[in-house]
């Protein structure tokens, strides 16, 4: 299927301590991360700014290194927590009930948000709901209500429960124009099958692993996204991601299975996949997973 719009490929996150000497060189300082990263992938998913919210300054930084390493770069952003999960989720199933953002959580978020948004460099706004969110009228006006305090961004919502996954909601969420993610993930109870939904202008996919023995893992949350995708696993997204991209103006697909790197390995082979060519590809990455030589150009 012709592509309509761009696929951006890239990873989830990237100041994960277990990628230094393996994603990074040995000898890289943090702050040079996002730079270093932006040389070999065209998207990061900002994971912190959903535990806590994106300071003005160093959006700017970040924005700042990327694009001087690749103009085509891109970022998107997870929606802080306080908008998404209980705070005491472990304890108590999330709803529109049990999630009780703070006074200041919104100025303060949108704070961030907009630090990248002005540089024109935010696809994005990834609202990830646990899988215990499920489709009740209470959680559709909770969504109808969030995406009207965020409408100025590219809101995308993530769904893990299969409640959400049928036609009338589809069509309800295309009316609100806003994207919903597809994605992969331990096949457990009612979790959401995979799927190549576009129901706004923005298509996503996030690929989480398929660790189904530490899915649930609380005391090493590193271990639950411990996963490899295969070259024939990574092959039927490769599908998915043209189908997506099909439907709407810009992709984006983002690894998730971050331990030790592997998201970074799994979004360079997506790379090759989709475009049909060798990739860069960090040499102390390479080095580690030696399946990348035959891709990585030279």
């Amino acid at each position: 299927m012709a592509a309509r719009g761009n696929i951006k490929i890239g990873v989830a996150g990237f100041s994960y301590k277990d990628w230094q000497g393996i994603v990074y060189p040995p000898s890289l300082k943090a702050g040079a991360r996002v730079g270093y990263l932006a040389r070999f992938f065209d998207l990061i998913e900002i994971n912190t700014s959903f535990y806590g919210h994106i300071k003005p300054a160093v959006g700017k930084e970040w924005c700042r290194m990327a694009a001087g390493a690749n103009p085509e770069f891109m970022f998107t952003a997870k929606l802080n927590r306080a908008f998404t999960h209980s705070p005491i989720a472990i304890l108590e199933p999330t709803s529109a009930k049990t999630i009780r953002p703070g006074e200041s959580d919104e100025r303060d978020a949108k704070a961030g948000y907009d630090s990248i948004a002005e540089e024109n460099m935010l696809g994005a706004l990834l609202a990830q709901f646990p899988i215990s969110f499920k489709y009740i009228e209470e959680n559709r006006v909770y969504v109808e209500q969030l995406v009207q305090r965020f409408r100025s961004y590219p809101l995308v919502l993530e769904i893990r429960h299969a409640s959400w996954n049928e036609p009338d909601v589809l069509g309800w969420l295309q009316g609100l124009q806003i994207g919903l993610c597809n994605i992969d993930q331990p096949l457990l109870g009612r979790a959401v099958r995979p799927s190549a939904h576009a129901t706004s202008v923005v298509g996503y996919i996030r690929l989480h692993g398929r660790n189904y023995k530490q899915w649930f893992a609380e005391t090493n949350v590193r271990d639950r996204y411990d996963y490899l995708y295969s070259s024939e696993e990574l092959a039927k997204w490769k599908e998915r991601a043209l189908e997506v991209a099909g439907k709407a103006d810009n992709t984006y697909v983002v690894a998730n299975n971050h331990n030790l790197g592997k998201a970074a390995v799994n979004a360079l082979e997506l790379i090759a996949m989709i475009e049909a060519r060798k990739v860069q590809a960090p040499p102390t990455l390479v080095s580690h997973y030696p399946q990348l030589k035959p891709l990585a150009s030279a």
